[in-house]
């Protein structure tokens, strides 16, 4: 079931602006991985990051540099979250995120979608049933686990 979904846009010359204006925020907003990265790259993971807190409702809890945007093998996006972050997410009873990234010209984008399951026998919308409001099956177990099984760049697909 989807419980938010996020979106956002950066507009990377003024964020290359302000990032060479403010050095700092580097640190503030970033592994120390993807500062390694090119700034329309860091523009398209801040876009990822901004998405994946409006996806969760808001910031409480969250910190910018325990959401770290990976790659995985095919080269798709995703988040490792660490911390209280992952707690959150975890609280939240969110079993599956999924980021779609973007970048063109002067424009970058992104795009999250976070899920919970049902408990096991709950009615879901799908069976035309009103949906329970009792919460979500089973989530992840601690912070370890949750950078494992978060989100993709095309379809709807858990790692």
């Amino acid at each position: 079931m989807i419980v938010g979904i996020g979106v956002d846009l950066v507009d990377i010359e003024r964020f290359e602006r302000t990032i060479a204006r403010t050095p700092k925020l580097l640190a503030r907003l970033f592994s120390p991985a993807e500062r390694m990265l090119k700034p329309r790259s860091l523009a398209a993971r801040y876009a990822a990051k901004e998405a994946l807190i409006k996806a969760l409702g808001g910031s409480d809890g969250v910190h910018w540099t325990e959401i770290e945007v990976t790659p995985e093998a095919s080269g798709r996006p995703w988040f490792t979250l660490t911390g209280s972050t992952a707690d959150v997410v975890a609280a939240r009873a969110i079993t599956t995120l999924h980021l779609s990234m973007s970048h063109d010209a002067h424009l970058a984008t992104a795009y999250v979608i976070a899920e919970s399951s049902p408990e096991p026998g709950a009615r879901t919308h799908t069976d035309g049933a009103e949906p329970t409001a009792s919460g979500a099956g089973k989530v992840w177990a601690g912070a370890d686990d949750v950078g494992s099984a978060i989100g993709a760049e095309q379809g709807v697909q858990e790692r």
